[in-house]
């Protein structure tokens, strides 16, 4: 498999729980009893499907080939009041900030944000009840048990969305994967062509006194992602877990504050609480800036969000950098 389908962020499959095993039907006969009451044990419950959060993984790409769920049914009650066995709990195993929506409404079903955090998905059916829970005074040889219950089943989706403290937004070839693989220890692959970044790169930034956050690069946005074009909705998914934003606009880019507006205006149109995160701009590549050039393009820009110049070749203004994100996320 090549490098480039390693990240999976959605999986389709079908899922069914376990049916409940059917009550037993029996009356108590054996040598020291001709005629005993009534002795037929519940049904098992058929098997649940659990999603349990695992923060050693990082995308459903274990999932891939994982097409169909198919839970077992509880045993059926037996005599002398033996309940049947229970199904055996299906549990898939995904990465945190994974989301189970059901495919035909669109529901969110269940959100995985905590290692080992367990839900129970879909609920496998209940065993049905033996013949001996329905002796009554007039009644003491009933005929009946119940059939256990119906097990659910259906088409769902796992969608991942990347848990980062920091997300970096920019066209492709801003110089966030250079950005990334010099402050953090993620060595992400770096070309300068489009769309060099397919899948998200997550990273830790070591800051000072042993503390660290993680920011995450994600694929290059282009104008009309909202709608879908380039790599659209999957990429626009992930930003929307982060804590705050980093604008990246290169310093030869034509339009500094057009690329900004586009920018913003593509995460609004996907969903506008995106606008309420927090934002820093940082200018890559402002190693050939002088100070009248950086003035003029700071004018360009909004003055009411934070701004730096830097340089992930000279390392210039990294330092900076850290300290305003540092800020940002710790900020009351």
């Amino acid at each position: 498999m090549s490098e480039k389908n390693n990240f999976i962020d959605y999986i389709r499959i079908f899922c069914k729980t376990g049916h409940g095993g059917p009550g037993a039907k029996h009356l108590m006969r054996n040598k020291l009893t001709a005629m005993g009451g009534p002795d037929g044990g519940d049904g098992g419950r058929g098997a649940h499907i659990i999603l349990r959060g695992n923060s050693n993984l990082w995308t459903l790409l274990h999932l891939r080939y994982f097409k169909n769920v198919l839970a077992e049914d509880g045993e059926r009650g037996s005599k002398n009041n033996c309940t049947g066995r229970d199904g055996e709990d299906v549990i898939i195993e995904v990465p945190l900030g994974t989301i189970a929506k059901d495919e035909e409404t669109g529901k969110i079903e269940v959100e995985i944000l905590e290692d080992g955090q367990e839900v129970i998905w879909m609920r496998g059916g209940r065993g049905g009840l033996g013949n001996s829970n329905f002796a009554t005074p007039t009644n003491q040889v009933p005929e009946h048990a119940q059939p256990g219950e119906p097990g659910i089943e259906g088409w769902k989706n796992l969608e991942l969305k990347v848990l980062a403290d920091i997300g970096l937004v920019g066209f492709p070839n801003a110089g966030k994967s250079t950005l990334l693989s010099v402050i953090t220890s993620a060595t992400p692959k770096i070309a300068n062509y489009a769309f060099t970044t397919l899948k998200p790169q997550l990273g830790m930034v070591e800051y000072r006194d042993n503390k660290s956050f993680c920011i995450a690069d994600l694929p290059g946005i282009i104008e009309g992602a909202a709608e879908g074009k380039g790599l659209g909705h999957r990429f626009l998914r992930h930003i929307e877990r982060n804590s705050a934003l980093l604008f990246l606009i290169p310093a030869d880019s034509d339009d500094h504050k057009k690329e900004f507006e586009i920018l913003r205006n593509e995460l609004k149109e996907y969903n506008p609480e995106m606008l309420q995160k927090d934002f820093v701009i940082a200018v890559s590549k402002s190693d050939m800036l002088d100070e009248e050039l950086k003035t003029a393009i700071a004018k360009e820009l909004p003055s009411n969000i934070p701004l730096v110049f830097i340089s992930s070749i000279t390392n210039k203004g990294l330092t900076e950098l850290k300290d305003l994100l540092w800020e940002t996320l710790n900020k009351k």
